[in-house]
């Protein structure tokens, strides 16, 4: 009884001590961690849809929250004086979660681009959903009202031959983007102004 009293505060001890390390690391190397897919995953993404920007949406960027949402979101006005915003949202493909860096004109609530953040899909096949532009630039003049499924789900998108599920995951994406913006646009707008 008492080997095993003093093997459960060895355990005990172990496991406070590990848990402690582990939460240590997390809190030192997350602020790095996100400044490194900023870099990385986003930025690329994001000077690739405002390609043509008068300032830095990386630089300008800021956080909107309503009710339990929170979202990351990248204002940017482009040459011809239209107000933008770009944010990612997630959906999920053959290999994980795909991320899908929407940028939209808040005045028409039109698509101006999208692109492929991150994904774990099968290197070419699923891979080409952020190789392919031709792909992704089915979304852009889209309305964010628009029917983002897959021809195969009713919906407005070509799959990618060979990469339906990877498709679907991108067109989950969008939805989810669609769902965000509605539910956000009037933080957006307040934060923008």
């Amino acid at each position: 009884m008492r080997e095993m009293l003093s093997m459960i505060v060895v355990l005990t001890v172990l496991t406070a001590v590990s848990g402690g390390l582990l939460a240590a690391v997390k809190v030192k190397t997350e602020p790095r961690i996100e400044e490194q897919v900023l870099k990385f995953q986003k930025a690329p993404a994001i000077k690739a849809i405002f390609a043509d920007a008068t300032n830095d949406p990386i630089k300008e960027r800021f956080n909107v929250k309503a009710e339990d949402t929170e979202l990351q979101v990248f204002p940017s006005t482009l040459a011809d004086g239209i107000k933008a915003v770009a944010f990612e949202a997630k959906g999920t493909g053959f290999g994980g979660p795909i991320g899908l860096m929407v940028g939209v004109n808040l005045d028409t609530d039109e698509i101006i681009a999208v692109r492929v953040t991150t994904h774990a899909e099968t290197p070419g096949i699923g891979s080409r959903a952020k190789e392919d532009l031709s792909f992704v630039g089915q979304f852009a003049g889209m309305s964010m009202a628009s029917n983002f499924g897959t021809k195969g789900q009713g919906g407005d998108i070509d799959a990618m031959s060979g990469a339906t599920v990877t498709s679907v995951g991108v067109s989950q994406a969008a939805v989810a983007a669609q769902n965000l913006y509605k539910k956000l646009k009037p933080e957006i707008v307040k934060q923008m102004n």
